[in-house]
C-alpha cells in the first residue's frame, strides 16, 4: 500500500497518513525517536526511498525517524493487513509441514484435488491472492490441526 500524503498534528500528537483508499492515524508514542514538547516534530514527508511505503520525520533536535506503512496498518488493526499476516503465518507453517511430510508432493496434489502449479502458488508466501480455506485444507491433509484463539488484548495494544 502506497502513502499519498502524511501530516503531523502536534496538538493531538499523531501522524495522519493518507493512502489511496483511507486515512489512518499513528500516534507519536509508537514512533522512535519520540517527540516531546522540548523536541517537537518540525518536518514530515512521504519517503520516496521507501517507494512511498513509509514516511520520515525530523525532530527539532535533528533526530530522524522512519515509520513503515505496515506499522501504521498493524496499529490500526487493518483487516486486509491482518488477513495477509494470517496468510503469511499459515503459508510458512505449510511450507515446513510439506518439507517434513512423508507424503509425496504428487500425493498432496491428488488429495487437494488441484494441480502442481496451484500447490506451488499455495506454498508461495508472496502470493496473497490465495484463500485461507485452501491453506487449511492443505494443513489438514498434512495431519495438522489449526485452532483459532480469540482473547482479550493485553495492555500493550490499542484498546478494543
Amino acid at each position: 500500500m502506497k502513502i499519498r500524503s502524511v501530516t503531523h498534528n502536534n496538538r493531538q500528537k499523531l501522524f495522519e497518513v493518507r493512502t489511496s483508499s483511507k486515512i489512518l492515524y499513528f500516534p507519536y508514542s509508537k514512533a522512535d525517536p519520540q517527540s516531546s514538547a522540548a523536541d517537537p516534530i518540525i518536518r514530515v514527508f512521504v519517503d520516496k526511498e521507501l517507494h512511498r511505503e513509509g514516511f520520515t520525520y525530523t525532530l527539532k533536535s535533528g533526530a530522524e525517524g522512519t515509520v513503515h506503512i505496515e506499522q501504521v496498518l498493524e496499529y490500526n488493526q487493518d483487516p486486509g493487513y491482518l488477513r495477509d499476516a494470517l496468510l503469511y503465518k499459515l503459508t510458512m507453517e505449510a511450507q515446513k509441514r510439506v518439507a517434513a511430510s512423508r507424503l509425496s508432493k504428487r500425493e498432496i496434489i491428488r488429495r487437494l484435488g488441484t494441480s502442481a502449479t496451484q500447490l506451488y502458488r499455495l506454498l508461495d508466501q508472496k502470493n496473497y491472492r490465495k484463500s485461507v480455506d485452501r491453506l487449511l485444507s492443505l494443513l489438514h491433509i498434512l495431519d495438522c490441526e489449526v485452532d483459532l484463539v480469540v482473547r482479550v488484548k493485553t495492555s500493550g495494544g490499542r484498546a478494543a
